[in-house]
């Protein structure tokens, strides 16, 4: 089973937690077809981590993980941390395929959809 992660940064105000918990689940559900199982996850500040998220990937039978970093710019995070995060968390999780996306800021059609909206 292919699983996938919605990673963000984490918030101090839970709403905003929450709101991101709200897209992976919607999210997850629109890519069914290709994706078994999804949650959020947070590098800081909020719950679950990516180790954790990661663990319960496993946990449900996850051969494969997709990470998509939900952050608009590469900043330090995405160049830097998320890349080294995800080799670390690869080690601790040998039998589970970690893939970590594009960050939302590159992906195709963002730039259209921003043009749409305003």
């Amino acid at each position: 089973m292919k699983g996938l992660i919605v990673l963000a940064h984490g918030s101090r105000v839970a709403a905003s937690n929450d709101e991101i918990r709200q897209i992976a689940r919607a999210l997850t559900a629109r890519v069914a077809d290709r994706y078994g199982w999804g949650a959020a996850a947070f590098l800081e500040l909020a719950e679950p981590s990516l180790g954790a998220a990661l663990a319960m990937a496993a946990a449900a039978g996850c051969r494969e993980v997709v990470v998509l970093p939900y952050f608009l710019a590469a900043g330090s995070h995405v160049s830097r941390d998320l890349p080294a995060l995800v080799r670390e968390q690869q080690r601790v999780h040998p039998g589970l395929e970690i893939r970590l996306h594009d960050h939302v800021g590159k992906l195709p059609g963002l730039l259209d959809l921003l043009a749409r909206s305003v």
